[in-house]
């Protein structure tokens, strides 16, 4: 996937200016697509020169004029070309995961740092996952109450809280691993 592709169907949802898109970025979509403020004004200039978006001026009192970005016929053909193409399964790199089983090389005191490290990663997993379940609570109070945006966007978010529930539990697995091979040393 490429952050057009993110712009896109965020656009389509609804139209915005670049600090809105930004936003939208920070709060809802990148539960599962990152991106920087300058990288999304970067790629919103590309994608216009592509034809793929388009903007219109918007004058504000006692403000600079902003940029209302909507896409294009282009933009929308490009992305049901995007949207019927295959998914490639995405490959693992988890650096964590090698230094867990490198931990069976290391003494006590490395595994003891490995602990520290585990409950440092298990803490932003945790906050992730408190995010996500605020943000359920905030954008979908009422589940039966929504049409097939709403659903598709709130299927997507439970994804994310399940696979972040998932990585927690992993880690107290680990955790307890650890644990039992720390009693385990004479």
């Amino acid at each position: 996937m490429s952050l057009e592709h993110a712009i896109l169907v965020s656009l389509l949802e609804q139209p915005a200016s670049g600090y809105e898109l930004a936003r939208r970025f920070d709060r809802s979509i990148g539960r599962f697509w990152t991106a920087t403020h300058q990288q999304i004004y970067r790629v919103l200039k590309r994608m216009e020169h592509d034809d793929w978006l388009t903007a219109e001026e918007i004058g504000q009192e006692g403000l600079p004029d902003k940029k209302i970005w909507s896409v294009t016929p282009t933009g929308r053909s490009a992305l049901v070309t995007w949207l019927r193409a295959p998914v490639q399964p995405e490959a693992v790199r988890h650096e964590l995961a090698v230094k867990i089983r490198g931990a069976a090389f290391d003494d006590a005191a490395g595994r003891a740092a490995l602990v520290a490290e585990v409950e440092r990663y298990r803490a932003d997993h945790e906050a992730t996952l408190a995010g996500y379940l605020a943000g359920e609570r905030r954008d979908f109070p009422d589940p039966a109450a929504r049409d097939a945006r709403a659903a598709l966007q709130h299927v997507v978010l439970r994804g994310g809280i399940a696979y972040e529930r998932m990585v927690l539990a992993w880690l107290d697995d680990v955790l307890d691993t650890l644990d039992s091979l720390g009693k385990a040393q004479p």
